[in-house]
């Protein structure tokens, strides 16, 4: 049994994982920290039927004997927490995104007695759209990236369309220069992400977390798309990178690595 605590527990995503944790067998939700409802019972917040008060400062981890410490809260927290978990030898799962390569350098710096998953999507679907992105992407000559995300999500691009741009990028090295000369609303062709791959970014209410690649050569196009309709979605990812985190020496960034897809 693997015990777990949560940052960020009384947010939506941060509840959901209290509430996966909670329900499975190998896994033991022993603590719960969000400065926003310390002292609360963890029931009344977030539903899950566990006797855990929600903590202010993470030494609730330390006392509860936590392993394993999820955090979905938003960048400069993270980089707090992540710090915190990795002096105290925790092991940490990360879904939160927006961190620089700065960032990730001095995690990698820091993650010495412990280790840490940091996934920028934890929807197996959303994952294997990457990989298959990556195949794709040298038989194409241009590709664009469109994801579409909550109205709450403060950093665009999403990590999701970072990472598949990189992959798509060390995947190919040949894609078609922009055509664009006159842009008559600026902005209007999207961010360039890694290899110069253009993406659109659309925040939207209604809407949790989606992603369309466009792939293109003479004649033919290929869509590649996933649809993540609930949070529930990221669940089974999170819990597999709960469990395997521990054999994973350092940091790991995505969880590609954890489900073995080759090349």
């Amino acid at each position: 049994m693997i015990k777990v605590g949560v940052f960020g527990a009384g947010g939506r995503m941060g509840a959901t994982v209290c509430q996966a944790v909670h329900d499975d067998p190998e896994t033991e939700l022993v603590a719960a920290v969000d400065p926003r409802y310390s002292g609360i019972d963890l029931r009344t917040v977030t539903g899950v039927d566990a006797e855990i008060r929600m903590s202010r400062s993470p030494v609730a981890f330390e006392r509860s004997g936590a392993e394993v410490v999820v955090d979905f809260t938003e960048r400069s927290a993270a980089v707090e927490n992540l710090t915190w978990l990795a002096e105290h030898g925790l092991h940490a799962v990360v879904g939160t995104t927006g961190f620089t390569d700065d960032d990730l350098e001095v995690f990698r710096s820091r993650f010495t007695t412990s280790n840490c998953v940091i996934a920028p999507n934890f929807a197996i679907g959303a994952v294997l759209m990457m990989h298959f992105a990556a195949i794709a992407a040298p038989y194409f000559d241009s590709a664009e990236i469109i994801e579409l995300h909550h109205d709450q999500k403060v950093d665009a691009p999403s990590g999701t369309a970072m990472h598949t741009a990189q992959l798509m990028a060390s995947a190919s090295k040949e894609w078609t220069p922009d055509p664009t000369t006159a842009e008559v609303a600026e902005g209007a062709r999207g961010g360039v992400g890694p290899g110069d791959i253009r993406i659109h970014s659309v925040r939207m209410r209604g809407l949790v977390a989606h992603q369309e690649v466009l792939l293109g050569t003479a004649g033919q196009t290929l869509s590649l798309r996933h649809d993540s309709i609930d949070r529930t979605s990221f669940m089974p990812g999170v819990l597999l990178a709960v469990k395997r985190v521990g054999e994973r020496p350092g940091v790991t960034v995505g969880l590609d690595a954890l489900l073995d897809l080759g090349t």
